[in-house]
């Protein structure tokens, strides 16, 4: 018996993980269909992102001193880095 309600229990839960699983599909199909973006919002526009990728061509200023300038952590400036130098093709470059 205690077997058998065990099983009876299992059953119950995968049955809610499915529906939960389900429900979260649907509402994420209907949150793109909406246009909206999933995850956080970027940091910086794509002006600043321009901007911050001008600066750092400059050779004038760390990866440090640009995120003390636009108030963001470090791996956020390597990353809009990365990102820019992936859109554009263009190495990263460190001289001035």
């Amino acid at each position: 018996m205690a077997r058998m309600f065990f099983d009876i229990l299992a059953f119950f839960a995968e049955c809610v993980s499915d529906l939960t699983r389900l429900r979260t599909r649907e509402g994420t199909a209907i949150a793109q269909s909406r246009g909206r973006l999933r995850g956080k919002k970027p940091k910086f526009t794509a002006k600043l992102q321009k901007e911050l990728r001008r600066m750092h061509d400059t050779g004038e200023y760390a990866i440090g001193d640009l995120a003390e300038v636009f108030p963001v952590s470090r791996p956020t400036v390597h990353g809009t880095i990365a990102r820019q130098q992936i859109a554009t093709g263009r190495p990263v470059s460190n001289a001035p």
